[in-house]
């Protein structure tokens, strides 16, 4: 069964954020030194703890709508949720101000629509999985 469209965009936007993370704390190791030079608020231990973590959520994430896993549309949920209040607390508490926050706003919209559109299709589709298959005990 081919997946809809919006649930293959949420893969895709899964693996892109998986592998930001992972660059974000390769590059967070690497130049450690530098950053802590020129960082005014977050450490490169911390920026790379957060990396590693959100790498292995996106992962796991990633895994699961891969498997088509039932929780997987749950887990979507709360994933762009997380990573959202996660965005802009880091933003507003560790980041020099920046004046792009209005595109930044339209991009984190938008993806909270594909992220929702998403797991409705997830949700809807491990229901079907669900009454085709009933399971007799």
């Amino acid at each position: 069964m081919k997946r809809p469209f919006v649930v293959t965009l949420a893969g895709w936007m899964v693996l892109i954020f998986t592998a930001w993370n992972v660059l974000r704390a390769w590059t967070s190791i690497a130049w450690s030194s530098t950053l802590t030079e020129f960082a005014l608020r977050l450490s490169p231990a911390a920026s790379a703890f957060i990396g590693i973590f959100w790498a292995a959520l996106g992962a796991a994430l990633s895994w699961s709508i891969w498997q088509k896993k039932p929780w997987s549309a749950k887990f979507l949920i709360g994933a762009g949720a997380g990573s959202t209040v996660w965005y802009w607390s880091e933003r507003f508490l560790f980041q020099n101000p920046r004046p792009n926050s209005l595109f930044a706003v339209i991009v984190n919209l938008a993806v909270l629509t594909i992220i929702f559109f998403a797991s409705k299709s997830l949700s809807r589709e491990a229901y079907e999985r669900n009454t085709e298959n009933p399971t007799t005990e």
